[in-house]
């Protein structure tokens, strides 16, 4: 913090080099015809200093590495300690192909796994039931009961190896699967370490792969929490994700404050159960874009672990110090990949990648050259995959902790961005809070209105987006196109209408039965849905009793 003496110094000088001949000959020369704005719109100015942080206090507001409320890392050796798990997300397909993928790139040095799921998955559907038609395997694998997950992680250690799935409205459903997967071979649960994402408020307001109201959706991700805190205790229960909310059209701002603003709402739900706030927060984890803006995408992350911190501690009451830690996964942003010479998309993944490292990421997925276009393919992902290597062995990123921090521009974002997010917080309280809001539009609209700012600035060329609205090249596409087993479906129904046939029908039944009867009351419902995978119930069957119980969503329509 600059005392009086030292803010009117400085004034001064840069008065006198306001008034210098160098900055009017600066001020005659004609700038770039671009606004100056970050990814979000919000303006940039064209220099910053010490007055851009007039309240500024280096010990409370930034700190020390390690140290609350840990603007500049959770850990005191960032990523010079250990670096950032290197995680592709990858699904396509049949199980068979999957497991091949995995393989491939745990041999090409990833170092954890991260499923992705077809929409039939995702949306509670069995690969051969009507309203899947024609979406198997797509967007990522299918599984439809344990007999797919069993196939899908054939030959991968469970017990040694960190697992992310993105699954939400099923997720307590694919992770009975997994737990039971690595029971088959041999491995305890409090062995297990990964995240299902499990964020269901986000999917209201952003992603829209809902089923359930959310009173029920609620009550199923507290479910996993107190069930992990208590016999899967390495496991993430949720991810909070902003990635989902950014890829719909948000700002920086509104990333940053409705994904806190829903991690404080889990926590909330999790000490109404009954849990002690230190008993599940050390185990909610966070899953953050990073888009184009390079140091606004730093600040971003800067920003969230110094809410976080403060939170948990000063209105959660968290005393364990590990209450206090954000734990962030980064994607690279899908939504700024161009069909358009996708080989321009390398040069925007490593450029958001490094954003992220620099910004603190404990885990990290670069997306593929190829995305916009198509499932990425062997050579894309192993592009993608290479990316994250270079920044980590050879550009000198992680060599030291927070390497930005102290930058008059980065804390001026980073202060920026929280003041945002907090404006945002007490709008959201306005509204009656995070379900509210939801009810009555306010995310929905806001993001809207985000996403068409920023498509009126491209299409006005207010923002130049290379080889889409400038430096455009009609050359035909030279890169290799992924295409998916053409037998894989008739396979997947195979395999169904086999296990439906050779099971043990009755033992199914009655852990439907079971599972019917605690949905109805208030029991944790994952020992039952243990129960139901173990009997080889597939997911459409488990989500057909869960929706007896607990209906379906449909989301109100607003004028």
């Amino acid at each position: 913090m600059f005392d009086k003496k030292r803010q009117d110094d400085l004034k001064a000088s840069l008065s006198q080099w306001e008034n210098s001949t160098l900055a009017e000959t600066l001020r005659a020369m004609p700038e770039r015809q671009e606004k100056f704005i970050t990814a979000s719109s919000e303006e940039v100015a064209r220099l910053y200093t010490p007055l851009d942080l007039p309240d500024f206090d280096y010990l409370t507001d930034l700190g020390l590495p390690g140290e609350y409320p840990y603007t500049r890392a959770i850990h005191a050796t960032g990523q010079r300690g250990r670096l950032w798990t290197m995680r592709q997300f990858a699904g396509f397909g049949s199980a068979e192909e999957t497991n091949a993928r995995f393989k491939y790139l745990l041999s090409q040095g990833a170092t954890g796994l991260s499923i992705a799921f077809d929409l039939p998955t995702l949306m509670g559907y069995d690969a051969d039931a009507p309203e899947a038609l024609g979406e198997f395997g797509k967007c990522g694998v299918a599984i439809s009961s344990l007999q797919d997950m069993e196939i899908l992680l054939e030959g991968i250690p469970l017990a040694k190896i960190s697992t992310s799935m993105t699954i939400n409205s099923p997720a307590a459903i694919l992770w009975a699967m997994y737990i039971a997967v690595a029971e088959k071979q041999g491995a305890r649960p409090d062995q297990l370490r990964g995240t299902i994402q499990n964020d269901i408020l986000k999917e209201y307001i952003a992603q829209k792969e809902y089923i359930f109201p959310p009173e029920p959706s609620m009550r199923l991700v507290v479910d996993t929490m107190e069930f992990g805190s208590r016999v899967v205790p390495q496991w993430n229960t949720i991810s909070i994700s902003g990635y989902h909310i950014r890829e719909a059209g948000s700002t920086a701002a509104q990333e940053l404050a409705f994904t806190l603003a829903d991690g404080m709402e889990y926590v909330r739900w999790g000490i109404a159960r009954g849990m002690d706030v230190d008993e599940f927060a050390p185990r909610l984890s966070y899953f953050f874009n990073a888009h184009n803006d390079f140091f606004e995408e730093i600040a971003k992350y800067r920003a969230a672990r110094r809410i976080w911190a403060r939170e948990m501690r000063e209105t959660f009451g968290a005393k364990d110090p590990r209450s206090w830690l954000m734990r962030f996964h980064t994607q690279t942003a899908g939504m700024t990949l161009t069909a358009q010479q996708p080989e321009n998309n390398v040069v925007r993944v490593a450029i958001q990648a490094l954003a992220a490292v620099l910004g603190g990421t404990q885990s990290l997925h670069t997306n593929s050259m190829d995305e916009a276009l198509a499932l990425p393919s062997e050579q894309a992902v192993r592009v993608a995959l290479r990316t994250q290597q270079i920044i980590a062995h050879e550009s000198g990123a992680a060599n030291t902790i927070d390497p930005l921090g102290g930058s008059y521009f980065i804390e001026a974002l980073t202060n920026r961005l929280e003041a945002q997010a907090r404006d945002y917080f007490r709008r959201i309280e306005d509204l009656g809070g995070v379900l509210p809001a939801i009810e009555k539009g306010f995310f929905q609209q806001e993001i809207a209105d985000a996403a068409y700012t920023y498509q009126r600035e491209i299409d006005s060329h207010v923002r130049t987006i290379v080889g889409v609205n400038d430096y455009v090249d009609d050359r035909p596409l030279a890169i290799p196109i992924l295409e998916m087993d053409p037998a894989g479906y008739e396979r997947q129904a195979e395999r169904l209408r086999t296990l439906r046939r050779e099971r043990d029908n009755g033992r199914v039944g009655q852990a439907l039965d079971r599972l019917r009867i605690a949905c109805q009351g208030t029991e944790n419902t994952m020992p039952y849905l243990l129960d139901c995978v173990r009997a080889y119930a597939t997911l459409g069957e488990i989500i057909g009793v869960m929706k007896q119980v607990f209906g379906t969503y449909t989301e109100p329509t607003w004028i």
